[in-house]
């Protein structure tokens, strides 16, 4: 029996989330009860590196924001944000480890050693 392995092409006009982040997403949005709340994706300026990622649940849709559809998890990125995001992939990882999601962003020229900021 071969095993089918899907893969997805990652896009550079707009963040990607993977299958995985996409199921962690759906499972926190489960616990809450909550199905009106959209994974919004924001760069702020901060962390030791100049600017740091924040991730969080929103309700809101605010002006000029990038919504995006991924197999039923909404994504939000403010307009600001989009040109730091585009290309870069949202993962989940849960490893003896690390727990958390994760953020693989071609955008970024340089990182702290903790991985929260970049600039």
């Amino acid at each position: 029996m071969t095993e089918q392995v899907e893969t997805t092409e990652r896009r550079t006009d707009q963040i990607n989330l993977s299958a995985v982040a996409a199921g962690k997403v759906k499972s926190l949005l489960e616990q809450e009860g909550r199905d009106d709340l959209a994974l919004r994706i924001s760069v702020q300026p901060g962390g030791c590196s100049g600017l740091r990622y924040q991730l969080f649940f929103d309700e809101r849709t605010l002006d000029g924001d990038v919504t995006t559809d991924f197999d039923g998890v909404t994504v939000v990125v403010d307009r600001m944000s989009v040109p730091y995001l585009n290309g870069a992939e949202i993962d989940f990882v849960d490893t003896i480890e690390k727990q958390g999601f994760t953020i693989d962003n071609p955008n970024a020229t340089g990182s702290c050693a903790c991985g929260d900021s970049f600039h």
